[in-house]
């Protein structure tokens, strides 16, 4: 059965920086199934390693500051190599990197992005942002679904 992590993070309190840990809630509260395991966190911290290297597939989900606004990317992530400074947050290819360092295993990964337009003080996502939402949220069910097919295949 696949293992399938979703990584959201970012301020909930920043306007669009919440973004990955507002989607996160909702897809944690949403989630009925036993192979999906929904994190909503505000950074990447070296303890979810541990939950990376049970993954088979992991999705991080982020509001970025680079592009366009409302812009919405998703990239396959290989591990970052070389030397990483561990701290109290890390980027998602770091954490691969861990992952591989500690337990010999890398899960197949991908960064969902949705650039934002507001950082400020606030709640809730621009209405820049929430119009890819959709897209978004669209993405994650189809990777799913491929996750649990390569699963199929492999078993």
């Amino acid at each position: 059965m696949a293992r399938v992590l979703i990584l959201g993070y970012g301020n909930p309190i920043r306007s669009d920086d919440g973004l990955g840990w507002h989607v996160a809630v909702e897809l944690f509260r949403a989630n009925k199934s036993s192979d999906v395991e929904v994190l909503p966190c505000h950074q990447l911290t070296p303890e979810l390693v541990n939950s990376i290297s049970h993954a088979e597939t992991v999705l991080f989900i982020d509001c970025t500051k680079d592009g366009t606004p409302g812009e919405f990317r998703c990239q396959e992530l290989q591990w970052q190599t070389g030397p990483v400074t561990y701290t109290h947050d890390l980027s998602p290819g770091a954490l691969l990197d861990l992952s591989s360092q500690l337990y010999g295993c890398c899960p197949r990964a991908f960064l969902l992005t949705i650039c934002g337009e507001c950082f400020a003080t606030g709640e809730k996502v621009s209405e820049t942002v929430a119009r890819q939402l959709p897209a978004l949220k669209q993405r994650v069910r189809e990777l799913i679904a491929s996750a649990r097919v390569g699963a199929a295949v492999a078993g």
